[in-house]
């Protein structure tokens, strides 16, 4: 099985946005026995044992700082009325909602975007360049490999003085994150034939509906060129298919 999907990687049959595919193949394989043997236990503590109110209390306050990287990144790409709405978010949820433990906003109508700096470049004509799979974050891009490095510098967690806080939010980030996709990695392991080509092909596609706000471009029309041309029709009005 492993040698059909390598030699599919580099053949005639290979995705040519996913041109390392076997090395990605590898850090995807060992990203799933990471998350099989450690992470996708510890969420299921989590999420069995931590009281469903704590749980969307954490995952509001971590949604809070992610309106904050959209608001910027709206701001980036002319899009004042969204970084507003995105502003007004962080300020209702931050302040009548407790530091961004209960969130006010969306009741309130204010909508909620998901913006961060690869979709910026992506808006200004960047091309998302090669798939790539990162050692513990999963699917990426050239591009959007670059765009996090940027949101990076924007995290409140990297200018905290404790080092040993910095570690415990992450690692309650990616444990409450991962919780919240239990039953969705449930589904895809008893549906997906082959789930790196499924998960590579799902980012791709969702990337691209997300940099164009839900309206990405139609693909060409494929070309008619190969088709056999019609045959003429005599010149004396003779029925061909009568001959």
């Amino acid at each position: 099985m492993i040698a059909t999907l390598s030699a599919c990687a580099t053949g005639p049959n290979a995705n040519p946005r996913d041109p390392l595919e076997p090395m990605n193949r590898e850090i995807h394989r060992i990203n799933e026995d990471l998350d099989t043997g450690i992470i996708k236990p510890v969420a299921q503590l989590y999420a069995d044992y931590v009281p469903s109110p704590v749980r969307t209390a954490v995952g509001n306050v971590f949604s809070n700082f992610s309106d904050m990287y959209s608001a910027v990144n709206n701001l980036l790409q002319a899009k004042p009325g969204r970084a507003a709405e995105d502003t007004m978010r962080v300020a209702i949820n931050s302040v009548f909602g407790l530091g961004g433990l209960i969130d006010i906003a969306t009741p309130a109508g204010l909508p909620k975007y998901k913006e961060d700096f690869g979709q910026t470049l992506g808006y200004w004509g960047l091309p998302s360049g090669p798939y790539m799979v990162l050692p513990l974050l999963g699917p990426s891009t050239v591009r959007d490999t670059a765009g996090m490095l940027v949101d990076l510098q924007l995290e409140p967690l990297a200018y905290m003085d404790s080092t040993a806080l910095q570690y415990s939010l992450a690692g309650l980030f990616v444990i409450d994150k991962r919780s919240r996709l239990l039953g969705t990695t449930s589904l895809l392991e008893a549906a997906a034939l082959d789930k790196y080509s499924f998960l590579r092909d799902s980012y791709l596609q969702r990337r691209e509906y997300l940099v164009y706000d839900g309206n990405p471009p139609l693909p060409p029309a494929p070309s008619d060129s190969t088709s056999d041309p019609a045959p003429a029709a005599p010149a004396d009005g003779t029925d061909v298919q009568s001959k």
